[in-house]
């Protein structure tokens, strides 16, 4: 992967690392930002990772555009041939598939959407090639997912899939937007799953609704208090799908400050991953279960 830098405006530099996404991708973007921010680099005052780029924005009066970009470059080589190793976490997130919420949503849009007599879960097990919906859910759940990126909405992850290529799953976005989407939705756009952090538009397919907030701008919720935003590029995440019963009950733990997410700090070795990706997500798991 060639990295290719160009300023945005007096303020900016948008480097895009790759143009397929891939966890090489996301990762160098991660290194590289990383290291930038250890670097502490005088007039750096923004660093934002995107899923196979990342921006940096700076002060022109504090550091030159020219000697900013030679640093950025050198700080890429360096990050190159480091070790591809990054200390994590990976993270249960509790899934209620096709709960009413969604189901309700998706069925005032059907105009909007490729099959309109099917629901988004039906409609992305058949062009994936699972026979039921259950396989589907059981093939969305059943893998770790790595975030490769955080914002366009306010804490709202982006989660790649951890598996081989030929097993990824695939599904296009609405054919037109919807005007609603509920809060906390899990969705799926092109090879990206995500969380809805507040209620607003959006396009991706609706599988299911989490109880579990992942933006407070209050910071009432319990593991919120102390930063707003609880995903951060670079973590695990494990779906665990639940049952309404559940779903209820964890409400009820949120509001009542008793919920606290389900997560174990992991060492996660691309080398590892990619030499044996099936291994090293059972020990992903093994660790989050505690064996």
């Amino acid at each position: 992967m060639t990295s290719r830098y160009s300023f945005g405006g007096d303020e900016h530099i948008f480097v895009e690392v790759s143009e397929d996404m891939s966890l090489e991708a996301f990762f160098k973007s991660l290194s590289i930002t990383n290291a930038v921010r250890d670097a502490a680099i005088k007039g750096v005052t923004e660093i934002c990772p995107a899923n196979a780029s990342f921006q940096i924005k700076f002060d022109p009066d504090i550091v030159h555009p020219d000697d900013l970009m030679a640093e950025l470059k050198r700080i890429e080589e360096t990050a190159e041939h480091a070790d591809a190793i990054l200390e994590t976490r990976i993270i249960e997130i509790p899934v209620y598939y096709q709960d009413p919420w969604t189901n309700e949503t998706l069925m005032r849009f059907r105009e909007r959407h490729q099959d309109p007599d099917s629901t988004d879960i039906e409609y992305a097990a058949e062009i994936n090639g699972f026979s039921t919906v259950d396989e589907f859910i059981e093939a969305h759940s059943g893998s770790p997912w790595f975030v490769s990126m955080v914002g366009f909405v306010a804490g709202l992850p982006f989660l790649y899939q951890m598996v081989d290529r030929p097993r990824q799953i695939q599904v296009p976005k609405y054919l037109r937007p919807r005007t609603d989407t509920p809060k906390l939705t899990v969705g799926y756009g092109g090879c990206f799953s995500c969380i809805y952090s507040v209620r607003g538009a959006g396009g991706y397919q609706m599988f299911g609704i989490t109880p579990m907030p992942i933006y407070d701008p209050a910071q009432e919720v319990t593991y919120l208090k102390d930063f707003m935003v609880f995903f951060k590029p670079g973590d695990i995440v494990k779906w665990k799908p639940i049952g309404r019963e559940e779903y209820d009950q964890a409400v009820a733990d949120v509001e009542a400050g008793r919920f606290m997410p389900r997560m174990k700090e992991v060492t996660f070795s691309l080398e590892e991953f990619n030499r044996d990706i099936d291994g090293t997500n059972a020990k992903l798991l093994e660790a989050l279960n505690g064996c």
